[in-house]
């Protein structure tokens, strides 16, 4: 819905023939608009080079406060959904709110200087914008955690929680190793892709495990001889998978995948050395990560899982807590809308009073005798509207333009004119 608020002097007149110009500029060939009084309230001066100042800063805060403003009202409609109308300004729709809009003196004294106000109300909304951001982000964590835990929980093999989707029965005949050599890992794959799985399984990764020093199993010849050691031997001259042959065994399978187990090498040691007199200690490579990361090259995938039967009913009791922490979250989330949104809304349209105070004082000079009114637009008839006022109210002589474009976004009127959504 849009609104216009317009100004102009009284030029010394009663402040109602400024008002009847001002509604017979709006209706009077044709209703454009309703019209209705604003206030408007006394405020102090100041000098004329903090006015020109605290204009321009007020075009910035306006802009500012506005932006706080929708996010709030987003972030309410997207939680109310149909309920969004229940988004009010101190118990009032928001266009009633304009419509009738009051000076609250109480919360923002008009005494005080224009910059210290403008502080107050912008201070008050920038306090409102970052406690949105805090309570979104953390309703979206604990959303996205939420949502995270029914993919598990309702998921295929590939990204379910396996403790829920294998049975006693299933893990009872499989073998599991996990020593300081092997140890078996479970990796899921789509079902349209298992055929190939089981073909390719000993190959991938063919790169990771080291196979280098001396091979007596092949040449016996020289067993008991001197060969080389240590960093002397290239354990990498000859590299290959670290699967374990005729490890593979199917556990289980769904709809769309299907779960292996097979048994890896865990790690390769690298012998340590002396540089002079100082000894490096050797290292232990893990093979886990690079084989994992070879798995999902070909689209497989290595799953980390310890099989726990508790762990089922752990899951589904956690589920059910998350569940309880976003409702209530949401809960509180909406109510706090509910709230901070009319505090904002009142806090943009005190804003938009300050500017009209400011610019009709720049416009008219002292001391401050002007008239200020708030129209609520036709629907379309934003520029029939704009048109209408700048032809009645102009002070232009016949044949001059009425309006003068300034090469700003809007144009020069030759009286105060504020524009807004609401």
């Amino acid at each position: 819905m849009s609104y216009f608020i317009a100004s102009i002097s009284n030029a010394g007149g009663a402040p109602e023939q400024a008002y009847r110009k001002m509604q017979e500029a709006a209706t009077s060939d044709k209703p454009l608009a309703e019209i209705f009084k604003f206030e408007v309230p006394s405020l102090t001066v100041g000098t004329l080079d903090s006015l020109m100042t605290i204009s321009d800063d007020l075009v910035k805060t306006d802009a500012i406060v506005e932006g706080i403003v929708r996010k709030v009202e987003k972030t309410g409609a997207e939680l109310l959904g149909k309920k969004a109308g229940e988004l009010t300004v101190g118990g009032v729709p928001a266009p009633r709110y304009i419509q009738q809009f009051a000076w609250d003196y109480a919360k923002y004294p008009n005494r005080r200087p224009l910059k210290e106000l403008t502080s107050l109300i912008a201070g008050g909304v920038t306090a409102i914008d970052e406690e949105l951001k805090q309570l979104s982000q953390s309703f979206g964590d604990k959303s996205v955690a939420l949502q995270d835990a029914q993919r598990k929980k309702g998921g295929n093999l590939l990204i379910g929680d396996l403790n829920d989707l294998l049975t006693e029965d299933i893990m009872r005949s499989v073998k599991v190793h996990d020593t300081e050599y092997l140890k078996t890992v479970f990796v899921a794959c789509p079902k349209t892709m298992a055929e190939n799985f089981e073909k390719e399984i000993y190959s991938i990764g063919d790169n990771i495990a080291g196979y280098g020093g001396p091979d007596w199993s092949r040449d016996p010849s020289k067993l008991g001889e001197p060969v080389k050691f240590g960093s002397l031997v290239d354990r990498q001259k000859n590299r290959g998978s670290p699967v374990v042959p005729g490890s593979l065994q199917k556990v289980h399978q769904d709809n769309d995948s299907c779960l292996y187990t097979v048994t890896i090498l865990k790690s390769q040691y690298e012998a340590g050395y002396y540089e002079g007199d100082d000894f490096k200690a050797g290292t232990s490579i893990s093979f886990e990560t690079e084989f994992a990361k070879s798995l999902r090259e070909k689209r497989f995938v290595l799953r980390e899982f310890v099989y726990d039967p508790t762990q089922a009913t752990k899951a589904s009791n956690a589920l059910e807590q998350l569940q309880v922490e976003v409702d209530g979250m949401r809960s509180g989330l909406m109510r706090w809308t509910k709230t901070h949104f009319g505090e904002a809304f009142v806090a943009w349209m005190h804003i938009k009073v300050i500017r009209v105070f400011v610019e009709s004082v720049l416009r008219y000079g002292l001391p401050v005798d002007f008239t200020a009114v708030l129209y609520k637009v036709a629907a379309f008839k934003e520029s029939e509207l704009t048109s209408a006022l700048d032809k009645k109210l102009s002070k232009a002589k016949e044949g001059d333009s009425a309006v003068v474009d300034t090469g700003d976004e809007e144009d020069y009127h030759d009286f105060v004119l504020l524009k807004f959504e609401a």
